[in-house]
């Protein structure tokens, strides 16, 4: 098992903005690119952050701002010198999925961006092995969900509420999709029924992912973290009774929801 370190694992030249760049533009960027923050730098210079988080906030009034009025200050800062597995559990610490890496704390200079699925690829790739597991010692039980008839208005309000960024559908008690805050934003007109209070908005089952893919309480952890990069997805619902596809076994048709996995979650197992 080699020794990681933050170099090894991080994003190099990352996307960045201006502190002028319209918000509007900045929210483009992540729903565009697939970007679940972007770093925001006056010259090379490390100056805040802008998560998906911050531009689900923008609304018609503030269409204005630019990015330094919606930026935050970063909870965490790294530095490619830092071992893998202590700014891992910085990051959790600091409850981020990812953290600007710069030159040094001195020069602030922004070199990189490093996220929890960078982290857990590496721990992957050089045969970490996570200290829980299976998932059923990582997993939120009686996480929060929404129906597939609820309004895209209401579910974009529980997220902000609870602060998660993907919620399980559920329609009869059984779990039947995702849905994720990056939906939310490529779903253009969720802000214009947000800020209408159109009853008529649009329903979740019609853009939400389904089938979902999803785990058992006695899949391994090494799993989880396997599928979350091979799918490209940040958080993976744990059920009981699944009524599985049979062209891929990893989706479910629908199943009783037990609890979920986040890339987080996955991250901890690792963490000593």
């Amino acid at each position: 098992m080699n020794d990681l370190f933050v170099r090894d694992v991080m994003t190099l030249n990352p996307v960045s903005v201006s502190l002028e760049t319209a918000a509007t533009r900045v929210r483009s960027i992540l729903r565009d690119e697939d970007f679940r923050c972007v770093p925001v730098v006056a010259g090379e210079k490390l100056r805040g952050i802008i998560t998906r988080g911050d531009v689900l906030n923008i609304t018609a009034t503030k269409s204005n701002l630019e990015a330094r009025g919606i930026m935050e200050r970063p909870k965490l800062i790294l530095t490619p010198e830092m071992e893998a597995m202590k700014a891992a559990a910085d990051l959790v610490r600091a409850g981020e999925i990812q953290a600007p890496v710069v030159e040094s704390t001195e020069s602030m200079k922004l070199v990189g961006i490093v996220s929890t699925i960078d982290f857990i690829s590496g721990f992957l790739e050089n045969g970490y092995e996570p200290v829980k597991s299976p998932v059923m010692e990582i997993m939120t039980p009686e996480p929060v969900t929404c129906q597939h008839s609820d309004p895209v208005s209401a579910v974009w309000d529980k997220m902000d509420e609870s602060g998660f960024s993907g919620l399980p559908v559920m329609k009869n008690g059984k779990l039947i999709g995702i849905i994720t805050r990056k939906d939310l934003i490529r779903y253009g007109h969720a802000r214009i029924h947000r800020e209408s209070g159109d009853v008529r908005s649009v329903a979740v089952e019609k853009i939400m992912k389904t089938p979902p893919i999803a785990i058992t309480p006695d899949t391994p952890s090494e799993k989880a973290a396997f599928l979350m990069l091979e799918r490209d997805i940040g958080r993976i619902p744990v059920v009981e009774k699944p009524v599985f596809i049979k062209s891929d076994p990893s989706m479910v048709k629908e199943a009783d929801l037990l609890g979920i996995v986040s890339r987080e979650d996955v991250l901890k197992a690792y963490i000593k």
